[in-house]
């Protein structure tokens, strides 16, 4: 017997109340009490060939506030007022079922408006509560008067808020299916470049693009564009656009796209997904893997060990949420585990993380304090052992890095960390550091040649093993597209033009993975098919994603060849 279910808790008090059955509509939409300032949504029974649930809680003009996905193995999504920054008081859930054995006609019918049913809480305990949701510290909202771009930023909320908004707020307008809609920018504008504008709370209402190929520019590019994604997670044949996720390689064949941000501030609705280097092509990769997923959030970071086979996922944030959780995907086994993890770290996004002889090396990032108290920046460096499951904070010398965000972390020749850039509001950095990870000691790097300016958010990969690249980033008012190779033995910065990385862009992945074969693409801009010369292994930069501060969120693919890129110095 089929007992499959979806159910819903409104409120702390609330009884669940189902939703879809396996007989029922495969779509619902429910009109949400606007007392209610908590939705718990969760299965119940065999799933059998059901693909996935979508969720989506939208406003009064059904504009999407926040979206999740229930699958086999993610069997629950719970939302709170709080952490949503467009929760309005008339709130709408709309849920669908993919899978199974549907038919056209079942997707033919109307949507089943539902009314949550009338609730009184007794005095005794209700049967079931999902989540405890007492002593939940609430963080404060940005004030309105903190979109006057003439006042100084405020340290408040503004670390984590991070380049997602725009300091105008402008009221939605409804657009036709397919219609595209108006930019909105990932960051804010104006003032100085070394100082980070806070995105106000209100960027949240502003419509934007959810997925998009960066233009041509002058110098032809051979940017592999992805097809416009649909709705339907089960017909996405790419990424949706996005920025803040993470691309990490597993094999020559193999690299793994996790998380990230879209438009309206909205966490992707597709947060996995498996690129196949052979000839690049995407897998939708949620369903695949068993086991708890990590909650959709940006600003984490995904470290592979090559040794046991396992991609670790640590910290970032959703909203007003923060993370210091583990995850470990084993590529071996398909499945995540949650660690409970000894020792205490604090929650931090936007941080580096860098793996050295099967550990973690967490440095900087942003974490939370109490509200009225601002965001911290930190100058901290944890370290994870798997092994023992255990933080703990190594005892450091030397002149170490100031407390920042959004830098990167190179290791080279496997005894030498390098930091570069990153801010603390309201200064962006371009300084260089290294960590002996011998002596356990930071110094700070004196550079020649010319340095890239101040930035965040930009991409850094190892080319060689003297060699790191520098790629794009944000400097306080603009994304930047212009490239830079450090060379550690001569500690010198050479710029490099290339007409694949002209495109501004921030909050993108970028990394350099062994190919079984060079990756190229066609010199005829209608065919975009991607050649591989078998029998040779080369190394590829591949960039993905990112966004231009003008409104869009790209779901490109580029690839440069290292050698390439190494014959540019």
């Amino acid at each position: 017997m089929d007992d499959f279910g979806v159910y819903a808790i409104f409120g702390v008090d609330g009884p669940p109340q189902k939703l879809l059955s396996a007989d029922g509509s495969c779509r619902v939409r429910v009109a949400v009490p606007s007392t209610v300032r908590q939705v718990v949504l969760f299965s119940s029974g065999p799933w059998g060939e059901r693909i996935c649930v979508n969720a989506e809680l939208s406003d009064a003009d059904r504009i999407p506030i926040t979206i999740g996905k229930l699958t086999p193995y993610n069997r629950c999504l719970s939302w709170e007022q709080w952490e949503e920054e467009t929760w309005t008081d008339s709130v709408t859930l709309n849920i669908a079922l993919e899978g199974g054995s549907l038919t056209k006609a079942d997707w033919s019918e109307p949507e089943l408006i539902l009314a949550v049913k009338e609730y009184t809480p007794k005095d005794t305990t209700a049967p079931l509560v999902a989540r405890e949701f007492n002593g939940k510290r609430k963080r404060g909202r940005m004030g309105e008067e903190d979109s006057d771009e003439n006042k100084a930023p405020k340290r408040a909320e503004e670390e984590n808020v991070c380049p997602n908004g725009t300091m105008e707020k402008t009221t939605p307008v409804r657009k036709a299916r397919g219609q595209t809609k108006g930019g909105q920018k990932l960051f804010s504008s104006g003032g100085d470049a070394t100082k980070m504008k806070g995105a106000a709370n209100g960027a949240g209402e502003a419509q934007g693009i959810v997925g998009r190929t960066p233009p041509q520019s002058a110098a032809r590019t051979k940017s592999r564009q992805a097809k416009t994604p649909t709705q339907s997670t089960a017909l996405l044949v790419s990424p949706s656009g996005r920025w803040g996720q993470t691309l990490c390689p597993i094999d020559a064949q193999t690299a793994i796209l996790i998380g990230g941000q879209g438009a309206r501030m909205q966490f992707c609705k597709d947060p996995m997904w498996k690129l196949c280097t052979e000839d690049t092509s995407w897998v939708a990769a949620e369903t695949l893997a068993e086991g708890p997923t990590p909650e959709a959030r940006i600003g984490h970071t995904a470290v592979y060990d090559p040794d046991s086979k396992r991609i670790f996922v640590f910290g970032g944030s959703k909203n007003k949420k923060w993370f210091n959780d583990v995850h470990i995907l084993d590529t071996q086994s398909w499945k995540w585990t949650m660690v409970e993890a000894q020792g205490k770290v604090p929650p931090l996004a936007y941080h580096s993380c860098s793996m050295f002889r099967g550990e973690l090396f967490v440095l900087g990032g942003v974490f939370p304090r109490p509200n009225p108290e601002p965001d911290g920046c930190s100058d901290s460096l944890y370290i994870f052992d798997p092994h023992l499951s255990i933080w703990y904070e190594p005892i450091v010398t030397g002149d170490k890095p100031s407390p920042r965000s959004g830098h990167s972390a190179c290791v080279m020749q496997e005894r030498k960390i390098y930091v570069f850039g990153g801010w603390d509001t309201p200064v962006c950095y371009n300084d260089m550091y290294m960590l002996d990870l011998g002596l356990m000691e930071f110094s700070a790097v004196k550079t020649t040649g010319k340095a890239p300016s101040p930035r965040s958010w930009h991409g850094s990969a190892v080319l060689s093993d003297t060699k790191f690249l520098i790629h794009g980033g944000y400097n306080g008012n603009n994304a930047l597209s212009d490239t830079f190779v450090f060379d550690i033995d001569t500690n010198s910065w050479t710029e490099v033009t290339l007409p694949q990385l002209s495109v501004p862009r921030a909050g993108h992945s970028l990394i350099t993975m062994d190919t079984a074969g060079r990756l190229h693409f066609s010199d005829e801009d209608e065919d975009e098919d991607v050649d591989m010369d078998p029998g040779s292994v080369s190394r590829t930069l591949l960039v993905f994603g990112g966004g231009d501060n003008e409104g869009n969120f790209y779901s490109d693919l580029t690839t440069v060849a290292v050698e390439e890129l190494l014959g540019a110095i």
